[in-house]
């Protein structure tokens, strides 16, 4: 709805990249060699909210993030500002390393009441690491806004958002009264790939970093993560030019399925 001026918030998580984890002997996770990488939730979530900012009219699209001093990184940086938005905030401190979902809401809450007044927050609908889909609903009640989650296309209109959710068995459209928080699926959009001059701009454009405060407590505790184990493989291999080779192939996968 163009004439609309809008504040938006994404809230983004930085994981390891999972193609640098190694797996130890025991099965534990190694991420030490591991370069920090945008959720590929949040890529969606980054794009969903670029595209409103547009359709919009005047609006600002503004990023927060917290974690670990890791992710003050200057490439990972422009790879955000360079896909649509305007203003990076961070919250990059060793003790904000490994948060819960609570604790994480809870300092993101803190980050965006520094901002300023939004109209919405937008968040993929689960990190590329734990996938716990619980940090938008806490953020929501930590501002005291409704949430909306499963959200696969969404627009401005007037004080609200309308919201098309893709459930399990139905297509359900919702008007939530802003400012709200918005939990977006990856069918919300496509992530675009950004250009040479996107990623020039991106250097220009403001980015803030802060200690991480007080942190509030864990909700969750994290006991021990390893890798699932590998599955054994058959190994049954067979010659397509022999009799009956291909139904024996075709029987086989009916059977693991």
């Amino acid at each position: 709805m163009k004439g609309v001026q809008m504040n938006i918030v994404v809230a983004v998580k930085v994981v390891p990249d999972d193609q640098d984890i190694q797996v130890t002997a025991e099965g534990g996770l190694d991420m030490s060699k591991a370069h920090q990488a945008i959720s590929a939730y949040d890529m969606n979530a980054i794009e969903a909210a670029a595209q409103l900012a547009a359709s919009a009219g005047d609006s600002t699209v503004s990023v927060v993030t917290v974690g670990a001093k890791a992710i003050d990184d200057s490439k990972l940086k422009k790879n955000i500002l360079a896909r649509g938005a305007d203003h990076l905030y961070r919250v990059a401190d060793d003790a904000a390393a490994d948060l819960d979902a609570h604790a994480t809401a809870a300092c993101l809450a803190a980050q965006i009441a520094s901002i300023g007044d939004c109209d919405v927050v937008i968040c993929g609908d689960g990190s590329a690491d734990n996938y716990a889909q619980q940090v938008d609903v806490q953020l929501a009640a930590k501002l005291g806004v409704p949430s909306v989650n499963g959200v696969v296309k969404l627009e401005a209109n007037g004080s609200a958002i309308t919201a098309e959710r893709k459930l399990e068995d139905v297509v359900e459209v919702v008007e939530v009264p802003m400012p709200c928080v918005i939990a977006v699926s990856p069918d919300v959009a496509l992530p675009r790939i950004p250009g040479m001059k996107d990623i020039l701009q991106a250097g220009k454009k403001p980015m803030d970093v802060s200690a991480a405060g007080d942190i509030a407590a864990a909700a969750v505790e994290t006991v021990e993560v390893k890798a699932p184990e590998a599955a054994e493989r058959k190994l049954d291999v067979k010659d397509a030019s022999e009799d009956g080779a291909i139904e024996a192939f075709a029987a086989a996968i009916k059977a693991a399925l």
